[in-house]
């Protein structure tokens, strides 16, 4: 990256008063949370002649669920991630009343962790999960500390994790609070994702501001439509903004 490039994210942020961030895997990969569709990410590589779409799919829950317990544990959870410099600047922004809103794909919770107040989860947060049964709430730690199938200390139902797998829809009113503040938005970050994944890829075509800005490490559509691309690693690029 230059700074000309740099220089040019700054005069953007400085000026604009309602920004959405619109954030994927790349945006945690600084935290110790591999990617998904890199040469190196989790979808790289089939698990037991399965890929990971279908292990961490509906019907493979409910078909499998000891085999995708297995499979989320190894590969989903990261307790020991902590927020890093691209969550740390987002909360400053929304500290300011700059940022508007984070829309993000990931489920590992930590815009949240980092302080921001205003995150609609679009996938979910592994943080947050739920007896199938009497829907008693549990941490991740529970998921982390059982062996096989998770169950509930109270009636023994399966605890499964509150994010959303494939061939499950979003969650209406996330999307609506996601959909609107983008298209309220006055500058519109996309960092960190491949847009590969309907529908959340297609929220972005809801933004009607004057700045698009895309920050990535490799090309994606969206970036016909840019006004700034910086290719790179996001935390380190949000770690050069200065938020007065």
């Amino acid at each position: 990256m230059q700074s000309g490039e740099i220089s040019r994210l700054q005069q953007i942020t400085d000026r604009s008063r309602r920004i959405v961030f619109f954030g994927g895997a790349g945006v945690s990969t600084a935290s110790g949370i591999p990617d998904f569709r890199s040469a190196d990410g989790l979808f790289a590589e089939e698990e037991g002649g399965l890929s990971p779409e279908m292990i961490l799919s509906r019907s493979f829950f409910y078909l499998q669920p000891e085999r995708f317990f297995d499979y989320y544990r190894k590969h989903l959870l990261y307790p020991e991630a902590k927020p890093n410099a691209a969550h740390r600047k987002l909360f400053e922004l929304e500290q300011a009343d700059r940022l508007r809103g984070i829309v993000t794909q990931n489920v590992d919770g930590l815009h949240r962790a980092a302080g921001n107040i205003r995150v609609y989860e679009l996938h979910g947060n592994v943080h947050e999960n739920h007896c199938m049964e009497c829907n008693a709430a549990y941490p991740m730690e529970a998921i982390l500390r059982s062996e096989g199938i998770p169950r509930c200390a109270e009636c023994g139902g399966v605890i499964r994790p509150d994010i959303v797998l494939y061939g499950e829809p979003l969650e209406k009113y996330v999307c609506i609070g996601a959909i609107r503040e983008i298209t309220n938005a006055d500058t519109l970050i996309v960092a960190g994702t491949s847009l590969a994944v309907e529908p959340a890829a297609s929220f972005i075509s809801h933004f009607r501001g004057k700045n698009l800005v895309v920050l990535n490490r490799d090309p994606i559509p969206a970036e016909e439509q840019a006004s700034l691309v910086i290719r790179g690693d996001v935390a380190e690029i949000m770690e050069q903004l200065t938020v007065g």
